[in-house]
């Protein structure tokens, strides 16, 4: 057993191409915001609830260090899961449609916090992302209640 207990993601690193059209998307489709920039080495940092998403870009110095390009023969992560408060499936496929996002499947997935709704969506370099909404309540069934 580690001497330490995890938490919670405290930030997800995306090698990214287009570091304007992906901060475009985290910001203002997500509502993310910037939180730090260190343009030295190439790397914004977003804030998304208590967790960063930070952004190297490819022609920075960090970006550079890490070998080839994401592209359609591979990704650097298979997706990223945002925890959401307020969720909403067809308000939120309402807003990612209205932005052009390119939307996937919903549907009952487990995460931290247990079973609950979620939709997977793709950022404008085609990683997936899933919006995960608060778990579902605990089933009465067996329990000698209607």
């Amino acid at each position: 057993m580690p001497p330490f207990q995890l938490r919670q993601i405290d930030h997800v690193v995306l090698r990214v191409i287009d570091s304007a059209a992906m901060q475009a998307f985290y910001c203002d489709v997500l509502g993310c915001r910037v939180e730090r920039r260190q343009d030295e080495i190439g790397l914004v940092q977003l804030r998304a609830g208590n967790s960063l998403i930070d952004l190297v870009g490819m022609d920075g110095k960090l970006g550079r260090q890490g070998g080839a390009a994401p592209g359609a023969e591979g990704h650097n992560m298979d997706h990223l899961c945002l925890s959401v408060d307020g969720y909403d499936e067809d308000a939120i496929r309402a807003h990612l449609e209205a932005h052009g996002v390119r939307v996937g499947p919903a549907g009952p997935r487990y995460g931290a916090e247990g079973e609950g709704p979620s939709l997977y969506l793709y950022d404008p370099q085609g990683n997936m992302v899933e919006l995960k909404g608060p778990p579902f309540a605990p089933s009465r069934a067996g329990q000698g209640q209607p």
